[in-house]
């Protein structure tokens, strides 16, 4: 009954979003960079802070969680909650106009030191490790709002990864209360419905692929932290190689990485080859599937299982780039 609430919560939040966005124009204009062609509702992604909201006011009312911020309990979700406001925020903000790429560093800066916090990783992790943390979670945040390009793609993708946790959270080792996975999950699938279609009724927005991505960081933290295995990175799989693979290949081309463009595989087959979003997506996502699934499994291969997961992932990558490109010269 619990979840049925949240839901119908997150549709009606959702349903007046959408009355505002409409009234004041917060929309995606097709360019020469998009994979739609329709004038859409940008922002639909506002539902997953709205989805914290409602998990704090149940933590705060039926678990007693002190208002206040304080070192106990652990994790301190308002840390998680300070940092997420702030990148929601800041790109909810660039949704609506245009913001300079060093005022959105500043921001995911603090937000991604606020997470660090609620991870507690300055006490945990020696010093050298710090500025690598920094770069590896902008840069995932950032490629997580690269790949969000065509209906349903982030939203299922991010239902995977989430489900994914939820199975370690209850089935392998307890990191987090379960409800933290189980509310940004409600909240996914509410998006999709409204998303995953053949004509979206509206986008996440980069307050919606950077708002998920810093939860799944947060809950990929705390699992890695407690279980120390780094093996679970490989849940970004899908999304890492395909960005990683786009920014070399730019790269080689002497293309500005930081311009728009239309390189991603999921690009070309959508916008070159117009397979259906919905079939890509999905596929990306089922891929993930598999992936999840043998990191959840195995468990002799130690860091082994890094190139037994990549190598395989980067040749399917290469070999459908490659009959991308010749289905072009045809």
């Amino acid at each position: 009954m619990e979840y049925l609430i949240v839901i119908a919560v997150l549709i009606i939040s959702i349903q007046i979003y959408f009355a505002i966005a409409k009234k004041y124009r917060i929309i995606d204009k097709p360019n020469e960079r998009s994979s739609h062609r329709r004038i859409t509702l940008r922002g639909g992604g506002i539902i997953f802070p709205f989805a914290f909201l409602i998990f704090m006011g149940k933590e705060i009312l039926f678990n007693h969680y002190p208002l206040y911020l304080e070192p106990e309990p652990t994790p301190n979700f308002w840390l998680f909650g300070l940092g997420l406001l702030i990148i929601c925020t800041i790109s909810f903000i660039d949704d609506i106009v245009d913001l300079s790429s060093r005022i959105r560093l500043v921001f995911h800066f603090i937000a991604v030191t606020l997470l660090m916090y609620f991870l507690n990783a300055f006490q945990l992790f020696p010093v050298w490790v710090i500025p690598v943390c920094y770069i590896l979670i902008v840069g995932i945040l950032n490629a997580y709002n690269f790949m969000d390009g065509i209906n349903g793609i982030s939203g299922l993708y991010s239902m995977v990864l989430l489900g994914s946790l939820w199975f370690v959270n209850e089935y392998l080792v307890e990191f987090v209360t379960s409800d933290f996975i189980v509310y940004p999950i409600l909240a996914a699938g509410v998006f999709l419905y409204f998303n995953f279609r053949k004509r979206a009724k509206c986008f996440l927005g980069d307050i919606g692929s950077m708002g998920i991505a810093f939860w799944i960081l947060g809950l990929l933290g705390l699992l890695i932290i407690k279980t120390g295995e780094l093996k679970y990175l490989l849940f970004l799989t899908v999304y890492g190689i395909d960005v990683i693979a786009t920014i070399v290949e730019r790269l080689k081309m002497k293309e500005n990485i930081l311009k728009p463009h239309r390189r991603h595989l999921y690009q070309m087959y959508a916008n070159e080859h117009q397979i259906d979003h919905r079939l890509i997506s999905f596929a990306y996502a089922f891929l993930q599937v598999i992936i999840c699934i043998f990191v959840i499994k195995q468990e002799q291969l130690g860091y082994l299982i890094f190139p037994v997961v990549a190598i395989p992932a980067l040749v399917l990558y290469i070999i459908l780039k490659f009959r991308a490109k010749d289905l072009e010269t045809m």
